[in-house]
């Protein structure tokens, strides 16, 4: 006889039952949900406003800057009296402007103004073969303006490159004398096409100076109708070429072949700060 499950069998008391499964979560309350909301649209808000803002800032900040470009008033100057300048009328003009800053400035300020009413300096025959010969070996492109009157001494502004009406100018000329000899022991103002030029080149050139002796081509310069009668009423002499040693001159060709063949020639040389046979030595020791 098959076995008949009873009814609490097939339907097991669910009282008795252990649930495993965790509790549901509760609900979410209206209040609850209406606070999240409402939270969430104020972040959205302020985000919205805080954007917006920096945006018209931005816009302003554009607009001021190139568009309106406003210009600053310029400070007003106090008059003399010392009141303050109230209108453009009152307002200090750029001359008077200079005008005060002048009376500022400390005494040496001024030294051009009174270098301005000073005579200028005057050179002696030989200060001005110096000073035109250290303007000619300094640059090739200086020549002598060919406005210069030869036959009258040069403005010792055109060759000197320093103020020629300061206090300091005697000092600087010595300077500039001293200098251009020292630097050119031996200076010939040669005549290209010359037998006689060639053949003092030669003689030199046997000399193996050093430093080697400037020359410089007269007949060759653009301003030679100036040079050559310049240099003749500084020199004495009435031709080319014109030898100077320690910025003297030498004499005609004919003294200075004497003096050559004497020997007393390559002593001027020595006592001028050349070193004869110097070029030959230093070629020796490479």
């Amino acid at each position: 006889m098959a076995h008949r499950r009873t009814f609490s069998a097939r339907h097991p008391d669910m009282g008795h039952l252990a649930l495993q499964s965790p509790p549901l979560t509760p609900p979410l309350s209206f209040a609850e949900f209406s606070t999240q909301l409402s939270s969430r649209k104020l972040k959205s808000y302020w985000f919205k406003t805080t954007f917006l803002a920096l945006f018209v800032l931005a816009v302003v900040s554009v607009y001021v800057l190139l568009v309106a470009q406003p210009s600053l008033s310029p400070i007003s100057f106090l008059e003399s009296d010392g009141s303050k300048a109230g209108s453009s009328s009152s307002r200090i003009s750029s001359e008077a402007f200079r005008a005060a800053l002048r009376q500022k400035r400390p005494t040496g300020g001024n030294t051009s103004n009174s270098n301005a009413e000073r005579p200028q300096i005057t050179l002696d025959a030989q200060q001005e073969l110096a000073a035109v010969s250290s303007f000619i070996v300094s640059l090739p492109q200086n020549v002598i303006p060919s406005s210069v009157d030869p036959s009258q001494p040069i403005d010792p502004q055109l060759v000197l490159d320093f103020d020629t009406r300061s206090p300091q100018a005697p000092d600087e000329v010595a300077t500039v004398v001293h200098d251009v000899w020292a630097r050119n022991p031996v200076l010939l103002y040669s005549k290209f096409h010359s037998p006689v030029s060639r053949e003092l080149k030669e003689m030199l050139a046997n000399m193996h100076l050093r430093p080697e002796p400037t020359i410089i081509e007269v007949d060759q310069r653009p301003d030679e109708d100036v040079l050559a009668p310049m240099l003749f009423r500084l020199t004495s002499t009435t031709e080319l070429p014109i030898l100077l040693v320690g910025g003297r001159v030498v004499g005609s060709m004919q003294e200075i072949r004497y003096l050559n063949t004497k020997g007393e020639l390559r002593r001027m040389i020595s006592n001028a700060g050349g070193v004869v046979d110097g070029a030959k030595k230093k070629k020796g020791k490479h």
